[in-house]
């Protein structure tokens, strides 16, 4: 939760007064840093709680609402054939006028139309019947959090559209007029230039509009660390500002000296360049990377004409502390620590540096330095470093800024100004953009080491090059040199295939929607259940979630996949995984299908699930399947984990029906005879389905904590309240993924253990007003 405002309000006053009263250098100015934090702090607190102030009540959740407002951003093109745009609420009609009262309501919705013929909206202005839900995404360690990126968009609601009619009766303000300006401007490239092959790229880098970026387009910029190009950012927004200063420059050395004095000449030069900037910045959208890198050209340019004798550093400590003040939320975008962490590299790289000369070599400096400094940042988001990043970049940049970017910016006034030329434009833009994108895919292709290093080892390794650049010494460059080539060299040979241990056995069921996936470790030893839903084309748990975090576990190999069946919420992106990792063994339920789904990477065994016991660490695993079922659900391999010292055991069922529960009690009755057991944890069959727990499985398991895997006021309902109420009378503990996210199951002193990942979510997401902390299992 936010910490309360009188603690900030406390803490300025009490700093202002000694700052005021003391007469010790060192106390004041101590006093005016702990100022300035509360000042920061509390103006930042302000601002969030007011954004958590809005709220959509939870009885409203589900149900079909009427809401009017506008379009506040460029609608685009979404899977199964939806339309996704965002919606600036004016007013929401048939709430009672209490509830209505009790709280602000959300003021902006993120909203996706679903149907074949959907193609545009009827209106910018519109009335809508939508059937809406809190924010809420899947909770884990690491990978994309949706949560986090809603809340700092200002989204807070999320639904989909049943009906919509144009309203003339909504209000149109600056906002709204802006919104709709900027949706014609995308719509107007889209038609002026649609013959364009590469019109995703056109789009993107003229008016900010990446709705027509295919997933091979991402691939490719990821894969070359080239993802900001098709970014407005401070390159582009760098470029526009020096081309307009030359312009401008030029003309004003036409008028006589007498008539214009050299302040006067500086003023309107950056009056003119600044007018631009802004112009660009807007028909780029004004996103929020885009007003930030607005932000800081406008300071650096004001430093650079009018205040030269100032550090360096000035600038960019200005440029911050405006941003903060504008925008409290920036730190949430990785994109505001890549910019100043950038910016800052760039300035230890050049800020006085000795010997830096020549356009190419200034040019090898910057990226070696934006490479290793930004790595360290990168490595906190969770991301990689792709080692052809550099050189791509190195290419890709100035081919952009002396190439791409005029003719673009050129192109498109001159088709304003002359829509006739529009086909030639269009000839240029391509001819531009086929060598850039030819180069970057060919780039793409190249075998690349996928570095690996930890936290202590890519700090090292970005304060050496950092010293390197900024340290003229020969002998230790060469020395540096060395050791980083050396190294580089290193990240060549085969990745380990041995798994980071921990001391006591763990369970996590990572919260992956309405699907299942659990990492199982014992000592060195790893088994995966399951790899939670895909949709090929759209999305995989496997790269949202399960590759990122077992990355940041450690995890090389694992020793034994089990894949329950082949139903694509418990198989998902089986290929991918295969790919990323080493695996000893697949065991399944549906021995076919499963070889089908992992294609060309099947090349270890895969086993049918067979009644036998095998050991994990000090894990006993058992397996279990019906002999008459041979697919879908009721094929699930049943597993089931003792660990004898403290008597734990969990039980994973799969999606078995009623009709195979009783088939595995039996054999679990005469397996489990002389086993005693002290705590059993049961995910609950089939997410808790109506047609699974039957009341004998109840009974006779008897389980004390009970796991539903089921993802977020899902269609299917799951879980059943017939269902949850059976585990509830026999006194069982429940949890649900889509309540508390990522659950870890732990052993400490032969107990078990229960972690909610909920409990350590960030304030927006585990405060009391929020959709997670008022979820409640029926």
């Amino acid at each position: 939760m936010l910490p309360p405002p009188e603690w900030f309000l406390v803490g300025f006053i009490t700093s202002f007064c000694i700052a005021l009263l003391s007469r010790s250098g060192i106390v004041r100015r101590g006093a005016f840093v702990i100022l300035a934090l509360s000042a920061g702090t509390g103006w930042a607190g302000w601002h969030a709680s007011q954004r958590l102030s809005e709220h959509l009540p939870s009885e409203f959740e589900g149900r079909k609402v009427s809401v009017s407002g506008y379009v506040c951003d460029v609608p685009s093109p979404g899977n199964f054939h939806s339309l996704r745009f965002s919606l600036c609420v004016t007013g929401w009609h048939g709430l009672p006028k209490q509830k209505a009262a009790a709280r602000p309501m959300p003021r902006m919705v993120r909203l996706a139309w679903y149907g074949a013929k959907v193609s545009k909206l009827p209106a910018h202005r519109l009335m809508l019947d939508v059937v809406l839900k809190r924010p809420h995404g899947t909770l884990n360690d690491q990978g994309f959090r949706y949560e986090d990126w809603l809340f700092r968009k200002g989204y807070r609601a999320t639904g989909t559209v049943r009906a919509a009619e144009p309203d003339d009766s909504v209000l149109c303000g600056l906002h709204c007029h802006y919104s709709r300006a900027h949706t014609e401007l995308a719509r107007w490239v889209e038609r002026r230039f649609a013959d364009a092959e590469h019109l995703p790229l056109i789009a993107s880098l003229l008016v900010g509009y990446r709705g027509n970026m295919t997933d091979a387009h991402w691939q490719i910029l990821q894969a070359t660390g080239t993802v900001h190009l098709v970014a407005i950012s401070g390159l582009h927004l760098g470029l526009i500002a020096l081309g307009a200063g030359l312009v401008f420059q030029r003309l004003l050395l036409v008028l006589p000296v007498s008539h214009l004095g050299e302040a006067a000449r500086r003023r309107l030069l950056f009056g003119a360049v600044m007018l631009c900037c802004l112009v660009y910045a807007l028909a780029a959208g004004f996103t929020v990377p885009t007003r930030r890198a607005l932000l800081m050209v406008m300071v650096g340019g004001w430093s650079l004409l009018f205040a030269r004798q100032r550090p360096a550093w000035h600038s960019l400590v200005l440029a911050l502390a405006t941003i903060l003040f504008l925008d409290p939320f920036a730190p949430l975008d990785q994109g505001f620590w890549l910019s100043f962490g950038a910016v800052s590299v760039l300035i230890c790289a050049f800020a006085g540096s000795l010997g830096v000369s020549g356009w190419f070599r200034a040019l090898l400096v910057a990226q070696c330095a934006v490479f290793a400094g930004l790595w360290p940042v990168l490595q906190v988001f969770g991301q990689g470093q792709p080692l052809i990043g550099g050189l791509a970049n190195l290419i890709a940049i100035p081919l952009v800024s002396t190439v791409v970017m005029p003719v673009l910016v050129i192109g498109g006034l001159l088709t304003a100004a002359v829509p006739i030329v529009s086909g030639v434009v269009t000839v240029a833009f391509d001819a531009v953009l086929d060598v850039l994108w030819y180069l970057l895919s060919a780039l793409a292709q190249l075998p690349s080491p996928d570095l690996r290093a930890g936290s202590l080892e890519v700090v090292v390794l970005a304060f050496l090059v950092l010293a390197m650049i900024c340290m003229p010494l020969r002998g230790y460059r060469v020395a540096g040199i060395i050791a980083i080539l050396s190294w580089l060299g290193l990240s060549w040979l085969p990745a380990p295939s041995t798994n980071i241990p921990v001391s006591k056995p763990e369970v996590r069921i990572w919260d992956v929607g309405q699907g299942l996936a659990v990492l199982v470790r014992s000592g060195d030893k790893v088994l995966l259940y399951d790899t939670g839903p895909a949709v090929p084309g759209v999305f995989s748990s496997v790269e949202s979630t399960l590759l990122p975090e077992l990355r940041a576990l450690g995890v090389h190999r694992i020793d034994t996949l089990v894949v329950s069946h082949a139903d694509s919420d418990h198989a998902g992106g089986l290929a991918l995984l295969a790919d990323s990792l080493v695996i000893g063994q697949v065991v399944t339920g549906e021995v076919a299908e499963v070889w089908a789904k992992l294609g060309a990477s099947s090349g270890f065994p895969v086993v049918p699930c067979l009644s036998r016991s095998e050991f994990l660490g000090e894990l006993e695993v058992s397996y279990w399947q019906a002999p008459v079922a041979n697919q879908g659900n009721d094929a699930s391999c049943v597993m089931r984990l003792q660990h004898r010292a403290s008597g734990i055991e969990w039980v994973f069922p799969g999606d078995i029906s009623a009709a195979v529960e009783s088939r595995y009690l039996t054999h679990l009755n005469k397996a489990a005879r002389a086993q005693p057991r002290t705590t059993r944890v049961l995910l609950a069959p089939h997410h808790g389905s109506k047609t699974s727990s039957s009341l004998a499985w109840v009974d006779t398991l008897s389980p004390d904590v009970v796991i539903y895997s089921a993802g977020y006021r899902h269609r299917f309902g799951h879980p059943h309240p017939t269902v949850t109420a059976r585990y509830r009378a026999l006194g069982s503990r429940s949890f649900s993924t889509a309540c508390s996210g990522m659950l870890v199951l732990a052993i400490a002193h032969n107990s078990l253990t229960i972690k909610e990942k909920r409990h350590d979510a960030p304030f927006w997401i585990s405060g009391a007003d929020q959709a997670r902390a008022a979820c409640k299992i029926p």
